[in-house]
C-alpha cells in the first residue's frame, strides 16, 4: 500500500501539473456550420456538448435542430487548437486563450451562415 506521504506528493503533483487548454468545435459534416468554444479542458467540454446532444438538452435551440435532423453521424467533435506549456511561471494562459478564441471567432463570426452562434 502506498505511503500517505508519497500519496499527497502525487497529489501535489497532479495539481501543479500543467492542464491542456484550448479551443474546441461542434461542426456540422453536411453544412459545415459549426459551435466553437474555449476552455480550460476542451475535451470535456465536447463530452458535455455530445452529452447534452443526446439528452436533448443543448441550450443552442439551431444545433439541438441539426442534431435532431443529421444525427449524431453527421457531426465532428475536433480540438482545432491547444495552448502550448510555457515555461514561464506566471504565464497567462487565461489571457492567452482568450486571443486565441479570438482569432476563432474571426474566422467564424457570430451571426453568420457558418457559425451556431
Amino acid at each position: 500500500m502506498m505511503e500517505k506521504s508519497r500519496k499527497k506528493e502525487i497529489s501535489v503533483a497532479y495539481k501543479l501539473a500543467y492542464q491542456p487548454m484550448g479551443i474546441f468545435s461542434v461542426r456540422n459534416l453536411a453544412t459545415g456550420r459549426q459551435l466553437v468554444g474555449h476552455g480550460s479542458n476542451p475535451t470535456a467540454a465536447l463530452n458535455r456538448h455530445r452529452v447534452e446532444l443526446r439528452f436533448g438538452t443543448h441550450r443552442n435551440q439551431a444545433l439541438m435542430g441539426d442534431w435532431r435532423q443529421f444525427g449524431e453521424a453527421g457531426f465532428a467533435f475536433e480540438i482545432l487548437e491547444l495552448l502550448k506549456e510555457r515555461p514561464e511561471p506566471d504565464f497567462d494562459y487565461p489571457a492567452e486563450l482568450e486571443s486565441r478564441m479570438a482569432v476563432w471567432k474571426a474566422k467564424v463570426p457570430a451571426g453568420s451562415d457558418a457559425s451556431y452562434l
